[in-house]
C-alpha cells in the first residue's frame, strides 16, 4: 500500500520540527522554515499566520507520539510497577546519548518563551507535561496507591529535572539515577498500601 502524500502544512510542519529541535525556535527563521520545507514565505503564512502558530503547532505534534512512547516503555517493561516507572528513564537516559539528542522539547520551548506566559506554546508545553502526570495518576491509582497524583507529580519532577541536568552535564546517567529514586517512590508508596 503506497504511503499517502503528504500536505504542504504537514511538510512546513516537519521541516519546522527538524529545525525548531536542533537549533531552539528563535535561532531558526521564517525563511529558514520555509527553504527546508521547499515552499515559498507565503505559502507559509498561508498555513500559519504567524511563527507562534507555527511554533504551537510543533509542539501539538510532539504531544501524542511523545506520550505514547513513553506508554510503550512503560507497558514493555518486565518487572512490577516500579521497575516501569524506571523503564521510562532508562529508555529516555539510552536516548540522551544519541548525538542529535537536544532534550525536551517542550521545556526547551518554554525556557525560549518564559517572558511571554500567555504565549499559545506555553499552554500546549503546560498540557502536555499535565497528561504525563495525569496518565501516570492513573497507572498509580490503578495499582492501589492512595495518593496517585502526588506520586505521579514527584515523578514529573524527577523526569523534568534529569531532562535538566542532562543536558547541562551531557551525561546521561543522572536521567538513570533518577530513575532510580522514582522507583524507590513507587516501591515505598506500593509498600504503604
Amino acid at each position: 500500500m503506497a504511503k499517502p502524500e503528504r500536505t504542504t502544512r504537514e511538510g512546513i510542519i516537519d521541516a519546522a520540527s527538524k529545525l525548531f529541535y536542533a537549533e531552539g525556535i528563535r535561532a531558526v527563521s521564517v525563511d529558514a522554515v520555509a527553504e527546508a520545507a521547499g515552499v515559498t514565505k507565503r505559502t507559509l503564512y498561508y498555513h500559519f499566520g504567524s511563527k507562534d502558530e507555527l511554533i504551537a503547532a510543533y509542539l501539538e505534534g510532539r504531544d501524542q507520539p511523545n506520550l505514547a512512547l513513553f506508554r510503550r516503555w512503560f507497558d514493555a517493561a518486565d518487572g512490577d510497577l516500579a521497575a516501569k516507572v524506571e523503564a521510562i528513564f532508562v529508555n529516555l537516559a539510552r536516548a540522551a546519548r544519541h548525538s542529535k539528542w537536544k532534550g525536551c522539547g517542550f521545556l526547551r520551548t518554554s525556557a525560549e518563551l518564559a517572558s511571554m506566559p500567555g504565549h499559545p506554546a506555553i499552554r500546549i508545553g503546560a498540557a502536555h507535561k499535565k497528561k504525563f502526570e495525569a496518565w501516570l495518576t492513573q497507572m498509580f491509582a490503578v495499582a492501589g496507591i492512595d495518593d496517585a497524583g502526588e506520586l505521579a507529580r514527584q515523578m514529573l519532577l524527577l523526569l523534568d529535572g534529569s531532562f535538566a541536568v542532562v543536558l547541562l552535564h551531557r551525561d546521561a546517567s543522572y536521567m538513570e539515577s533518577a530513575g532510580k529514586a522514582a522507583a524507590t517512590l513507587v516501591r515505598v508508596a506500593t509498600a504503604a498500601r
